[in-house]
């Protein structure tokens, strides 16, 4: 017995959702199938038109497909307690398999009692794997691209967090020279001053300004993707370095928490971004 047989299968295989799915497409396709395909000697059961063959056949395909409601039912609140392995799962759907061909052998057999039991069984076996099988293998392929997709969105989400935290800030001046690097957690705010940005942080708790020659909107540019945003024209703060957001009368501040520390303006530009950013992380 290889490893894959003792792997469990993937929990989304039997998520409420995806189980709904199964189960309406299976049954899509089963009705699809016997009404194009007529397996299971299903032009004996009724001698009657097509539309009313099509009516009597859906009742008994749907009843049919019971056995997959059950099953997956089952299966649905099995594996909220229990591992399922590969080799478990192939074993669970080969017993839908059988039940379902055994319901419709023993149908079969009640129309058209001249039928050999094991000829009739032979064909509900090899027809219920197709009906099963075939719309099994394109959802299971569908769920996998889909917790794929899923699993690289949050990949991208986790990049775009450790930027946002990261350890180190450096500064360059309008030449694209290094002027300065601070820790994230000393740095404070950025301010715009004529051809010049004053970058605000504390030096062994002091609150320190650094002249630097470049503008605001470069140095936007260079910190997209971390949590120092842009508050207000003039003003761009290191979000995980505020305590609160505070609304007074004329409008709403940036409050750092910290003795001697100026609070930030938010102007209404950046209110709305701001404050829905802040909420959220």
């Amino acid at each position: 017995m290889n490893y894959q047989d003792h792997k469990k299968i993937p929990s989304y295989i039997y998520e409420k959702q995806n189980i709904i799915r199964l189960i309406l497409l299976t049954a899509l396709f089963a009705l699809v199938f016997i009404n194009i395909y007529k397996p299971f000697s299903s032009l004996a059961w009724y001698n009657v038109s097509e539309f009313k063959f099509f009516i009597f056949s859906s009742l008994i395909i749907l009843t049919g497909v019971l056995v997959v409601v059950i099953s997956r039912i089952i299966m649905y609140y099995w594996g909220r307690k229990h591992d399922i392995t590969y080799s478990g799962y192939a074993l669970w759907i080969f017993l839908e398999i059988f039940f379902m061909s055994l319901f419709y052998t023993i149908y079969t057999i009640s129309l058209n009692p001249e039928r050999e039991y094991m000829a009739a069984f032979k064909e509900s076996a090899i027809n219920t794997s197709l009906v099963l099988l075939l719309p099994y293998s394109a959802l299971h392929l569908y769920f996998s691209y889909k917790e794929k997709e899923r699993q690289l969105s949050l990949l991208a989400e986790e990049k775009i967090e450790a930027a946002g935290k990261q350890d180190v800030f450096s500064f360059y001046d309008e030449k694209n020279e290094l002027r300065l690097s601070i820790k994230g957690t000393n740095l404070l705010y950025l301010e715009s001053a004529d051809n010049y940005v004053c970058v605000w942080y504390l030096n062994k708790g002091v609150l320190t300004k650094f002249m630097l020659r470049n503008t605001l909107k470069a140095i936007e540019e260079s910190l997209e993707n971390t949590n120092v945003l842009r508050c207000h024209r003039s003003f761009m703060v290191n979000f995980d370095q505020v305590k609160m957001i505070r609304r007074e009368k004329d409008g709403a501040y940036i409050d750092f928490g910290i003795e001697g520390v100026s609070d930030i303006p938010i102007s209404r530009t950046y209110s709305e971004k701001v404050t829905s950013w802040f909420i959220t992380h």
